[in-house]
């Protein structure tokens, strides 16, 4: 690799997986400590961490777990107060942790919508202001994850209303965060095949690949490799934005592709 994140101490959310293959925060995790990060590879489950951890110890790059719930201020403050104690500072967040909710309006019990408000949005709060005092005096780098849920009407209403939020969440602190040089991105994907969504079976599998105007199926890899670039050097005139990575399905009509369209 390059050595793009060279030097560059990192704490990375949600970096297990929830099941087989690989999600966007393993993805990512793996893809710092290749381009030279320390990573501090968070997760709820800290079997989940320790496996990612593995993979990157087995490839000889430097990573830790550590099982946090980001929805704890406690928490959040530990993990950043690991990284700086194994490794002297902090220079990229990465916020990933997220769960879906496939029910619409009508349908989203009050206990769900709170839920998901606490994982996908609060998180990204609790984590980047734990964070902010151990970025150092040179600055640092926050990606938050949202999803393209977030830009197209969508039947996921306390989902795509949390993603929501992560957008103007970052919108918001990157302005805040500038003097001291953080930036604060976000990344909304696309249909990407993780773990997450397993569970929709192979004919949902074909329908989301069919429906993005490139046809070819979105990975983890995709996500992390964007994060890579906003963690960097190469990202260091870019803040308040939302890099999608989606395969083009944004510039689409509702139906889906553009061939659909027609």
């Amino acid at each position: 690799m390059s050595d793009r994140l060279k030097g560059k101490v990192a704490i990375v959310t949600g970096a297990g997986s929830r099941g087989p293959g690989l999600g966007n925060g393993k993805a990512t995790a793996i893809l710092f400590a290749r381009e030279g990060a320390r990573v501090l590879c968070v997760d709820q489950v800290e079997g989940r961490a320790k496996e990612t951890v593995g993979v990157i110890s087995g490839e000889g790059g430097v990573a830790e777990p550590f099982a946090a719930d980001v929805t704890r201020a406690a928490d959040c403050a530990a993990m950043v107060a690991e990284a700086v104690r194994r490794w002297g500072g902090l220079d990229v967040l990465h916020n990933n942790v997220g769960i879906e909710s496939r029910r619409d309006l009508m349908d989203t019990p009050e206990d769900e919508w709170d839920r998901v408000m606490a994982v996908d949005l609060k998180s990204m709060f609790l984590a980047t202001r734990a964070a902010v005092p151990a970025f150092s005096s040179r600055g640092g780098a926050v990606i938050c994850v949202s999803s393209v849920a977030a830009l197209r009407g969508h039947g996921r209403t306390a989902y795509a209303a949390a993603k929501a939020g992560v957008i103007g969440f970052v919108r918001s602190v990157a302005a805040q965060l500038a003097s001291k040089g953080i930036r604060v991105n976000a990344i909304a994907p696309g249909a990407v095949w993780t773990p997450m969504v397993e569970g929709l079976g192979p004919e949902a599998r074909e329908r989301r690949r069919r429906a993005n105007p490139l046809g070819t199926e979105g990975t983890a890899w995709d996500v992390g490799w964007g994060a890579v670039y906003l963690a960097s050097d190469e990202a260091r005139w870019v803040t308040g934005q939302t890099l999608v990575i989606d395969g083009g399905i944004t510039v689409t009509t509702r139906e889906g592709s553009l061939g659909a369209a027609r």
